[in-house]
């Protein structure tokens, strides 16, 4: 999408990098390079010291997109200290009224909203993930995760969330999976998140060897280029972002089970999942082994970005 003559556009998020991305993902699509607003989570004296989030003299932003709830009283202020006129869309169903438009995934969205114009249904979460930024990638990732051209298989894991729990029966799934994989003649590459701790990463890297390639979260994070070199994903249940940045490829994406936590926390992700795999059939579940199948690469960030031009450029 050709970015429209636009001056300014702002992304409000916390420092959280699932929230920020999906602000700069749909921001980058209508400008090159939006400002970063930042949430600050301080607390007590400590906040009285920082900066304030932005000053009226800073040149007024046409477009404001925030993602997260501690966002939400942030980019209603700055709407109304530009008298009105920036543009606001939150990406998540918001705690607070104001938003011109508001983008809530399938597995948030509740009936009543569909009675609401400016609420729009999204799959999964937007983020800054293309086939045009993975593909000049691909060939040097190739040579290094595959120099005998064996197919590369993707595993990323994440972290306790309070709907799953990484414990040893997880650990021993996620081991089993890849073990089976590389039985299998593919080639892994796999790594941790951010959220995961030091027992996952210690749990995966026991595996390492000639054809299993683990990321030691001291180097350089590999992420683009574990993508770009994969021929297919499994992903660890607990992320929302990295099976949508993984379906923008049109590579076979599967979930792999962990340790469940039952509640309301474990059945958004369920209900998440079950959309994925069930009703869009865009997912499937792991089951032992990786067999190809077609879908329509998910490009969701670009198609909010088209519903937020077109609000711009409206009378």
């Amino acid at each position: 999408m050709k970015p429209p003559d636009m001056n300014c556009v702002w992304a409000v998020a916390e420092s959280k990098a699932g929230t920020l991305t999906q602000c700069l993902g749909v921001g980058k699509q209508l400008h090159p390079t939006p400002v970063v607003k930042l949430i600050s989570r301080s607390r007590g004296l400590k906040k009285f010291f920082e900066p304030p989030l932005f000053r009226k003299k800073e040149e007024r932003p046409e477009l404001v997109i925030s993602c997260g709830f501690r966002a939400e009283p942030a980019a209603l202020e700055i709407k109304a200290a530009y008298g009105g006129k920036p543009l606001t869309v939150h990406l998540q169903r918001p705690r607070v009224e104001g938003y011109d438009l508001v983008f809530v995934s399938r597995h948030d969205w509740i009936d009543e909203l569909s009675n609401r114009p400016n609420y729009h249904q999204m799959i999964g979460v937007p983020h800054q993930i293309t086939g045009c930024r993975l593909a000049p990638l691909r060939e040097a990732a190739r040579r290094r995760y595959s120099p005998d051209e064996r197919p590369v298989a993707a595993v990323f894991v994440g972290g306790s969330n309070g709907a799953y729990i990484y414990d040893e029966n997880t650990h021993e799934n996620i081991r089993r999976a890849i073990k089976q994989l590389a039985n299998d003649g593919w080639r892994i590459v796999a790594s941790v998140s951010r959220r995961s701790e030091d027992h996952t990463q210690r749990a995966l890297f026991e595996l390492t060897n000639e054809s299993i390639a683990i990321w030691d979260r001291r180097s350089e994070n590999p992420y683009l280029d574990y993508m770009a070199a994969a021929d297919a994903f499994v992903i660890a249940k607990d992320s929302i972002t990295m099976p949508c940045e993984a379906l923008a490829t049109g590579k076979p994406v599967y979930s792999l089970n962990l340790t469940p936590v039952p509640g309301p926390r474990l059945d958004k992700f369920e209900r998440y999942h079950r959309d994925l795999s069930e009703t869009l059939q865009l997912t499937r579940p792991f089951e032992g082994k990786i067999e190809p199948y077609d879908y329509k690469p998910l490009n969701e960030t670009h198609r909010i970005a088209s519903i937020i031009r077109s609000k711009l450029n409206s009378p």
